[in-house]
């Protein structure tokens, strides 16, 4: 089967990414053989190509999100038949989606809804599982009343802005201009700050009467952590999904919480019950976008055999909306 591979742990980079002919693998004890039609692209996946990961065997195949069709089943498999259409966010230390075949755990793999197409399936793992874990898994909602959603054109920011005006939150996000149409396009954002041409702080203070918001999404990290810090109410919750952070983050002040979201990193624990919740979350989100409560934001669908360009376009930042490769029909 043709693969998108990293060939070797001294050749990395998406520049250096192969195509070529690996066999087709064959599912083991609760794992499941998928035949892939479509992938979601994500920022984790140019991350890992270009610094490798330790546990990859080489030729790796890429790509973590898919959704496709059950073809084969591992023994103890009993939630899925073949022909089933599912969807996934995998583990990263597995090969991955981008082929023409792919075996995951079954316990991670949700069921596609009849109403969603593979595209659709593929464009709403990673970026708004991790909204949602944020929102519903990770932050106390019981007193929020505010959300400030750092990069809200962003998959994350999207996904994070819609589900959180699902739960009654006034909200606030960032953007550029050139993402404020997607921004102004999900319609869910209260206010909305030009981060670019605006005081964050002062827009966020404001837009409070002062008191600072409640819960923070930060995709940013680093130094945008701390300055998080002066836009929070008192008891506020700061959600890091952003790498690194800062030397020191001031948080008893206003006895801040910093909480980290995790996503495909639940494979690491071996615990079915938590790896299973990403299949449980991947289904709440289709049905939310069965019932036209979330959008997918599918900005690109490309071929696969466009597979390089199209992550060197995530790279620089250039894309808008989601990129997702259609891998068979």
């Amino acid at each position: 089967m043709k693969a998108w591979v990293v060939t070797d742990s001294q050749t990395l980079g998406v520049g250096a990414l192969k195509q070529i002919d690996v066999p087709v693998p064959t599912p083991a004890q609760n794992e499941i053989q998928v035949r892939i039609k479509a992938v979601g692209l994500n920022p984790v996946d140019y991350k890992v190509i270009n610094s490798g990961v330790a546990a990859w065997q080489y030729p790796h195949t890429v790509g973590i999100d898919a959704a496709g069709e059950v073809t084969a089943l591992g023994d103890g498999v009993t939630d899925f038949k073949v022909g089933d259409r599912v969807f996934y966010h995998g583990d990263l230390r597995r090969n991955g989606s981008l082929a023409e075949y792919a075996v995951t755990l079954s316990t991670g793999v949700a069921h596609l809804p009849a109403e969603l197409t593979y595209e659709q399936g593929a464009a709403i793992l990673c970026a708004n599982l991790t909204a949602y874990q944020a929102l519903y898994r990770k932050v106390n909602l019981t007193t929020a009343r505010s959300v400030l959603v750092h990069a809200g054109g962003g998959a994350v920011g999207l996904a994070a802005l819609q589900l959180a005006k699902l739960l009654g939150l006034k909200t606030i996000t960032t953007v550029s201009a050139r993402k404020r149409s997607l921004v102004d396009q999900v319609g869910a954002a209260d206010v909305v700050v030009d981060y670019h041409h605006e005081d964050v702080t002062k827009a966020v203070l404001a837009a409070t009467n002062g008191h600072g918001v409640d819960i923070s999404i930060n995709t940013i990290g680093g130094t945008e952590l701390a300055a998080d810090t002066a836009r929070m109410a008192y008891n506020g919750q700061i959600v890091a999904i952003g790498n690194g952070y800062p030397d020191h983050v001031e948080l008893d002040a206003r006895a801040l919480g910093l909480i980290r979201d995790g996503l495909g990193g639940v494979y690491r624990s071996n615990d079915s019950d938590l790896i299973h919740d990403l299949a449980t979350m991947a289904t709440a989100i289709g049905q939310l976008v069965v019932e036209k409560k979330l959008q997918p934001m599918i900005g690109q669908v490309s071929a696969f055999a466009s597979v390089p360009a199209a992550l060197q376009t995530l790279q620089a930042g250039a894309n808008v909306g989601k990129l997702v490769i259609k891998v068979a029909p």
